[in-house]
């Protein structure tokens, strides 16, 4: 490696200040930096010794992030080929024919062929954000001038697991560009933000393009026009609908992800593989998840006891709430961005406490709008701040009383 060292040495000062390709120092730092550990050392006092930087923590998330990954591309797969095998006639887009031209068969209990075919679907989708997220970020730091921030990196990831397989390639170009430079390089870049972008740019969509994120239709890559005994809804939105869903639906399904939705949302087991790596990391806040776990447990519970003859979301119990829909990939990834959410100890337990609470009256009293967890999460968002406000004013409060006396 010292060979490509020496290289990159002698090639270094022309992106430096004052060289041909100064404008272009971002993007070389960004490959110099990732090739090999920066150089600099701090000069000056605080001498802190620590090994989790911005971009370890970033990675860190993509590496929590990738059981969701691998179980998008299967149960994607998997819906799909279950969906053909009841009756339904397959899409007629470039990925079906892709498929079909491999020579591969439609087997929902074959794994590997499921994986395949939900590939063909959420490849392209990853990869589109992927492209379009580093152009964003790195024509900002061009412009700015400053170094290129990893923060789009988990933006790549998390924005195509909240999409449903179906959606138009040039909806993800335009929903990624929105959320980066709305949700993140208006406010400074990374570390300034006070949005989630990955949310901000599911949020765009959704009111946007509610055709397309929304409705029976988008969750399965299949064409259901052909048969009326497989529902292609979300058992969210069933459950908004009926009382009957939930009592013979399997909750081990749910919880394992073996039901429709989006890519890489419906299994709550997988987020909680990727949670027990942000927290002994460190990166996740317990905070923040014991308060949307305690905030959902109660509002939940308060719920249930009020009841609704008219209402069954009502009568869905929390348990229910956090295998359904977005609510444990929300809670894993979005709510715990240690960015976007609060910083001091109580101020995440309250914000997490408010995010559990607002997605459950999100999901029952708006049961037109049954998954709630994105826009719980993005309200939240923009109360951190003041939330730590109040608990950093009551500390210094304290502190002055207890010196008076």
């Amino acid at each position: 490696m010292q060979f490509l060292r020496d290289i990159h040495d002698k090639v270094d000062p022309l992106f430096q200040k004052g060289g041909k390709l100064e404008k272009l120092y971002p993007l070389w730092e960004a490959h110099d930096t990732a090739m090999f550990t920066p150089g600099q050392v701090t000069r000056t006092a605080p001498h802190i010794r620590d090994g989790m930087d911005l971009k370890r923590m970033m990675i860190t998330v993509v590496i929590a992030l990738h059981p969701c990954v691998f179980f998008a591309l299967y149960n994607t797969g998997y819906q799909a080929m279950f969906a053909i095998s009841q009756g339904a006639v397959p899409l007629d887009t470039w990925q079906t024919a892709l498929y079909e031209g491999l020579g591969l068969w439609y087997n929902p209990g074959n794994v590997a062929l499921c994986t395949i075919f939900g590939a063909l679907y959420f490849v392209p989708v990853l990869a589109v954000g992927f492209l379009v997220g580093s152009i964003v970020e790195i024509g900002s730091a061009i412009i700015r001038g400053h170094e290129v921030n990893e923060g789009f990196l988990v933006t790549g990831f998390l924005l195509p697991l909240t999409l449903p397989p179906t959606i138009p390639l040039w909806m993800v170009a335009v929903g990624m560009a929105f959320g980066l430079v709305f949700g993140k390089e208006v406010f400074g870049g990374t570390g300034m933000n006070f949005l989630n972008p990955a949310l901000t740019a599911r949020a765009f969509l959704f009111f946007s393009y509610p055709a397309f994120m929304s409705g029976d239709a988008p969750w399965i890559a299949a064409d259901f026009m052909g048969i009326d005994s497989f529902s292609g809804a979300t058992w969210l939105a069933q459950a908004a609908v009926t009382h009957d869903v939930l009592e013979t639906a399997s909750f081990g399904d749910a919880f394992f992800g073996w039901v429709p939705g989006s890519m890489g949302e419906t299994s709550a087991f997988c987020a909680l593989l990727g949670l027990g790596i942000l927290l002994v990391t460190r990166i996740g806040s317990i905070q923040t998840v014991t308060g949307v776990i305690l905030g959902t447990i109660v509002m939940a519970g308060f719920l249930n006891a009020l009841g609704s003859d008219s209402n069954p979301m009502f009568a869905v119990p929390f348990w229910w709430h956090m295998v359904l829909g977005g609510w444990a990939f929300g809670m894993v990834f979005m709510a715990t961005d240690p960015v976007s959410s609060a910083y001091t100890g109580l101020g995440r337990f309250c914000y997490g406490l408010g995010i559990g609470v607002l997605v459950i009256l999100i999901r029952v009293v708006n049961p037109a709008y049954p998954e709630g967890m994105m826009l719980a999460i993005l309200f939240m968002n923009m109360f951190a701040p003041l939330i730590d406000h109040f608990v950093v004013r009551a500390n210094i409060d304290r502190r002055l009383q207890r010196s008076a006396a």
